[in-house]
C-alpha cells in the first residue's frame, strides 16, 4: 500500500455502504478476505479506502462511491490530520479558480511530478490569490509573536496529499471551487464540534449589516474563527483576520480568498498580546471574543496605549477586546461585539463603560434571544462602537434594543429564532438612530436613552432595565380579541370531544398484525429519514419541534452544497424517533413541500394500500411505541419498522383513521385553548400592573 493512501474508520465504511457499524463488524468476522486493518487503535481500527472500496464493489454493496463521500474519507485519512488536508486542499482550488487550463494540465502527471509543478504554480499564485502574509507584530518585549497564516507548501508537503487534490479538482469541476472548500470544511466543523465556537449565520449578518450595512470598506476580525463575521461582509474591499489557533487563521485565509476578491490578510497570534495589525485603520471591525478569560494579558499589557478608556480588569477580558476593536478603527468606524449580557453590568466594568459613554464610543446595546449563538443557554448581547472623531462632540443618547421579548423569540431556542423579525426590528430601530443620532420610543423594544440618565454609580447598560414595558397584550382591545378567539375555541372543543366509547363486542380481542418494516418490504409504504440537503433549496424545515407542538415549519438546513432534501407530501405521517413520546403528525396542503428535519421519520403510504390516519393513529399507541424503542445512555430511540398496526381492508382502515382525524382535530384545539388561554392570563396580569386595566 502506498505511504499516502488514504484510510477510513468503521464508521466511515458504514457511511459508505449506507449501513449500520454493526453490519460492518459482522462483514470482518464473516468474511475472510475483508480488508485487514492498516492503522488505528485495536478498538478503532483503520483500514485502506481504496481496498475498502474495492471489497465493497465485489460483494455488490457498492456500486460505485460518491464522489463528496470519497473526497470526504480521502481528506479524513490524511497522513498529516484533516486541517493539513484542507489547507492543501484550499491551495489547490484557488489554482483550480485561478488557473483552470493549468490544473488540467496537472492531473494528467504522475503524482510525484504534479506535486512538484503545484508547489511551482503556488507560489505564483499566492501573490494573487493566497492571502498576503502580514508582517510580524511583537508585543510589550519586544519578542516576535506572529506566525504566517497561510505558508505555501512544498513539493515535499503536497506529496501525500495528491490523490486527495485530484478528488478535490474533480469536485470543483461539479460545484465549484468555493463551494468544494465550504462542503469540505463543513464536514470537517460537523464532525467535531467541541473543538470550535461557531458564530451562525443569523447574527453574523446582523452585525455585519450594522457595522456597514450595503456599503464597501475595510475590515477587520481580530479573533476570526472560522472566517463567518468576515464572510458576511458582501462588498468588502479588505478583509483582515486573526486567531490564536493557527489552524483557523490558515483555514479563514483560504475561505476568505476563494469566497471573493477582496485583498485578503490573515494572521495566526493572540491578537490582544501581539496584534499583527498595528498600525491599520478599518472601516468596520467584527469580533466574537472569547468570554470569561483570565489570561489574557492583564499583566503584561499594563501600560499597552490601546486601554484609551481605562485599563481593563483581570475578570473583564471582554472589555479588553472592546477597546483592542476601537483602536483599529478610522476615526468614524464602527465596530459591533458580540458580547456576554455580564459585561453590560459588572460593577468591575463601570469605570470603562462610562468612558465610552462620555466620549459618544458606545453608540447601541442591543440583547439578543437565548440561543442566537454560543454559549447558547444565555441571551448575548451586541455592542455597536464608534470611533469618536477628533473635535466632534459625544453623542448625547445610546440607543437600547431588547430583541429577546420579541414575539415567539423567548420560546423559541436554538435553530428556531425567528431571525427575518429579530434582524428587521434590530434595523429598524438603528438606521433612525444612526440617522438622526435619536430614535422614536417602541415599549418594550427600544429606547433612545439619554447618557447621562445612564452615568449613575452602576453604569447598567443592560436594555431590559431601561425599557418601557409593551403595552398589555397590546392594549384593552387587543385583550377582548384574544379574549373572543378563546371563547370560539373554548366552544369548538366542546363540539369536539369526543362521544361516549362504546365497548367493543369482544374487548381485548387482538387483531392480526403486521409492522411497518413488513409493509416498507412489501411496497405498501415507503420510508425515508429526515437531516439531508442544504438550504440552497429555500425550503421551510419541519422539526421535531413543529412535530411535538403541531406548528407550521420553522427550521431551516445547513449551508453548503446543494443536496436533494427530503420533501412531504399530503398524506405523509412523521414521527420523531428520539424521546420515547407517542406522536405522529398527518403532513396537510400547509405542511408540504417542507423539507424533513433531523430526527423524524417519515412514512408514505400507498393509497390503494393504507390510509393515512389510520396508519399514524396506531403508530401513537404507547404500547406499540414500548415494545418498539430502544434505550440509549441519555433517551430512547423508536425503531420504526417494529411499529405494529393491524392487517384489515381499506374500507375498514378509512372507518379508523376519521376516528383517529377526529381526535387530532380536538387535540388541535386543546393546544390552541391553551395558548390563548395563557395569553390571556399574562395580559390581564401584565395589563393590571401597567394601569391599562382597571380592577373593577
Amino acid at each position: 500500500m502506498p505511504d499516502n493512501a488514504a484510510e477510513v474508520t468503521a464508521a466511515g465504511i458504514a457511511r459508505l455502504a449506507g449501513v449500520g457499524r454493526a453490519a460492518v463488524s459482522n462483514w470482518r468476522r464473516r468474511h475472510p478476505d475483508f480488508p485487514k486493518p492498516v492503522g488505528g487503535t485495536e478498538t478503532s481500527p483503520a483500514f485502506a479506502l481504496g481496498e475498502v472500496e474495492q471489497w465493497l464493489r465485489d460483494q455488490g454493496k457498492l456500486a460505485e462511491v460518491p464522489l463528496r463521500e470519497r473526497v470526504w474519507q480521502q481528506l479524513t485519512g490524511h497522513p498529516a490530520g484533516a486541517v493539513a488536508g484542507l489547507v492543501h486542499a484550499g491551495c489547490a482550488l484557488l489554482v483550480v479558480r485561478e488557473r483552470p487550463e493549468q490544473w488540467f494540465q496537472l492531473t494528467a502527471l504522475p503524482d510525484q511530478q504534479m506535486a512538484e509543478l503545484l508547489a511551482h504554480l503556488l507560489e505564483d499564485v499566492a501573490v494573487h490569490g493566497l492571502p498576503v502574509n502580514t508582517p510580524d507584530a511583537v508585543n510589550t518585549s519586544g519578542a516576535v509573536t506572529t506566525r504566517d497564516a497561510v505558508n505555501t507548501p512544498s513539493a515535499a508537503d503536497l506529496a501525500p496529499s495528491v490523490p486527495l487534490l485530484r478528488g478535490v479538482g474533480e469536485l470543483a469541476a461539479e460545484l465549484g471551487a468555493r463551494q468544494t472548500f465550504e462542503f469540505l470544511l463543513g464536514r470537517h466543523l460537523d464532525a467535531n464540534p467541541r473543538q470550535y465556537t461557531l458564530t451562525p449565520p443569523g447574527p453574523a449578518e446582523l452585525m455585519a449589516a450594522l457595522a456597514l450595512g450595503s456599503s464597501a470598506g475595510s475590515v477587520l476580525d481580530p479573533a476570526c474563527g472560522t472566517g463567518t463575521l468576515l464572510r458576511a461582509v458582501e462588498h468588502a474591499d479588505a478583509v483582515y483576520g486573526q486567531d490564536a489557533d493557527p489552524d483557523l487563521a490558515a483555514l479563514t485565509g483560504l475561505r476568505l480568498a476563494l469566497h471573493g476578491r477582496a485583498e485578503v490578510r490573515t494572521a495566526a497570534a493572540d491578537s490582544l498580546r501581539a496584534d499583527a495589525f498595528t498600525g491599520l485603520a478599518v472601516d468596520a471591525v467584527l469580533c466574537h471574543p472569547p468570554f470569561n478569560e483570565r489570561n489574557w494579558g492583564h499583566d503584561e499589557l499594563a501600560y499597552d496605549p490601546r486601554w484609551e478608556y481605562g485599563l481593563p480588569a483581570r475578570t473583564e477580558s471582554e472589555l479588553a477586546w472592546v477597546q483592542h476593536a476601537v483602536a483599529r478603527l478610522r476615526e468614524g468606524g464602527t465596530a459591533v461585539l458580540l458580547m456576554p449580557p455580564a459585561a453590560a453590568s459588572r460593577r468591575s466594568g463601570r469605570r470603562i463603560r462610562a468612558g465610552l459613554l462620555r466620549r459618544g464610543a458606545l453608540r447601541a446595546v442591543i440583547a439578543l434571544p437565548a440561543g442566537a449563538a454560543p454559549p447558547y443557554g444565555i441571551p448575548l448581547h451586541l455592542w455597536v462602537l464608534r470611533r469618536p472623531g477628533a473635535g466632534s462632540p459625544p453623542a448625547p443618547e445610546l440607543l437600547l434594543v431588547d430583541a429577546a421579548g420579541l414575539p415567539g423569540a423567548a420560546e423559541a431556542g436554538r435553530d428556531k429564532l425567528p431571525w427575518q423579525a429579530v434582524q428587521s426590528a434590530v434595523l429598524d430601530a438603528w438606521a433612525p438612530f444612526e440617522r438622526d443620532g435619536t430614535a422614536e420610543e417602541q415599549p418594550g423594544l427600544s429606547r433612545s436613552v439619554p447618557v447621562l440618565e445612564l452615568l449613575d454609580d452602576d453604569v447598567d447598560l443592560a436594555p431590559a432595565r431601561h425599557l418601557p414595558p409593551p403595552a398589555a397584550a397590546g392594549g384593552a382591545d387587543a385583550l377582548d380579541a384574544v379574549r373572543e378567539e378563546l371563547g370560539v375555541t373554548l366552544r369548538r372543543t366542546a363540539e369536539l370531544t369526543p362521544p361516549p366509547a362504546p365497548v367493543a363486542p369482544h374487548p381485548g380481542a387482538r387483531l392480526p398484525l403486521t409492522t411497518v418494516g413488513e409493509l416498507a418490504r412489501a411496497g405498501a409504504l415507503v420510508l425515508r429519514s429526515g437531516g439531508a440537503g442544504t438550504s440552497a433549496s429555500g425550503v421551510p424545515v419541519l422539526t421535531e419541534y413543529d412535530v411535538l407542538n403541531g406548528t407550521a415549519p420553522s427550521g431551516t438546513l445547513p449551508d453548503g452544497p446543494a443536496e436533494e432534501p427530503v420533501l412531504t407530501a399530503p398524506g405523509d405521517v412523521v414521527v420523531p424517533v428520539l424521546g420515547g413520546g407517542a406522536v405522529a403528525r398527518v403532513v396537510d396542503e400547509a405542511t408540504a413541500g417542507a423539507a424533513l428535519g433531523r430526527g423524524l421519520q417519515l412514512l408514505r403510504p400507498e393509497p390503494v394500500a393504507l390510509d393515512p390516519w389510520f396508519l399514524a393513529g396506531f403508530l401513537r399507541s404507547t404500547a406499540n411505541n414500548r415494545q418498539a424503542s430502544s434505550y440509549m445512555t441519555t433517551a430512547s430511540r423508536l425503531d420504526v419498522r417494529r411499529l405494529q398496526l393491524p392487517r384489515l381492508p381499506l374500507a375498514e382502515q378509512r372507518g379508523y383513521g376519521e376516528r383517529f382525524r377526529a381526535l387530532a382535530a380536538f387535540e388541535d384545539a386543546l393546544r390552541l385553548a391553551g395558548r390563548l388561554g395563557e395569553q390571556l392570563v399574562q395580559g390581564l396580569h401584565d395589563g393590571l400592573t401597567d394601569g391599562v386595566v382597571r380592577p373593577e
